[in-house]
């Protein structure tokens, strides 16, 4: 239990003494009664409406958006858009923050969370949580591709994990793999296709752990994750589930 006005702080609606003038105006009710005093307690699972408007009470949330070209995955930059613009302004309030990154021109799934910890677990290394990706390079695939893949591939500044490469086609002028890792560092993936000669144009990532894009997802649509789906997640990073 929490104040009310606290509550309704951390989600966004106002600073405290916004907050405040709304609850003693009677412009926000909880379970259908003006809430007139802004230290009441809230437990966070009453209705709770402003101004006769639905109000989400729920301070944890996890979402799962397709993420378009052309965005930054960060949580706020001055020049840039980010991939929380896509999302309404309470999720940035509430600290819902991407899990890891997206290269500013790759697509695809991107997990977004309030639990720092699920958050933190989800991409350590050791945890060995896959990510998979469809990726387009210029020039012909090969056995020996796969092979330098799954050895693991000697960056300039740290030596990639053994990954799983998958040939999806393969062509003169441009082929088309599965690439599966459990690392997430900047650049990785096309880093390590230049390190065997070829350029990554096009990269998609398509799971996450436990997680699958929803194809009903398009580009820049976003939901919030299923029951189901977190408690994969939460099982993925070791973790106990917290609602």
């Amino acid at each position: 239990m929490t104040r009310l006005d606290r509550w309704l702080v951390a989600l966004g609606v106002g600073s405290r003494s916004q907050v405040q003038k709304l609850v003693k105006s009677g412009a926000v009710q909880v379970n259908g009664q003006p809430a007139r005093d802004p230290s009441q307690s809230f437990a966070g699972d009453e209705a709770l409406t402003l101004h006769g408007t639905p109000l989400d009470g729920r301070l944890t949330r996890h979402v799962m958006l397709h993420k378009p070209a052309g965005l930054l995955t960060a949580a706020r930059d001055k020049k840039q858009p980010i991939v929380m613009d896509l999302l309404p302004p309470a999720y940035s309030s509430l600290g819902c923050m991407p899990v890891g990154r997206l290269d500013k021109d790759t697509t695809g799934l991107l997990l977004l969370t309030t639990d720092g910890e699920l958050n933190h677990r989800l991409l350590a290394p050791g945890r060995h949580v896959d990510k998979t990706y469809r990726a387009a390079v210029d020039g012909p695939l090969t056995d020996e591709h796969v092979a330098a893949f799954a050895a693991g591939l000697h960056l300039s500044d740290f030596d990639a994990q053994p990954a799983a490469l998958n040939i999806l086609s393969s062509g003169a002028a441009e082929s088309v793999a599965l690439v599966t890792v459990h690392e997430g560092k900047f650049h990785q993936i096309k880093r390590m296709f230049e390190a065997v000669g070829r350029h990554v144009t096009a990269l998609h990532r398509l799971t996450f752990g436990s997680l699958t894009l929803d194809e009903a997802l398009a580009p820049g649509e976003w939901r919030e994750l299923t029951e189901a789906e977190l408690t994969a997640l939460y099982h993925d990073a070791q973790m106990k589930e917290t609602l």
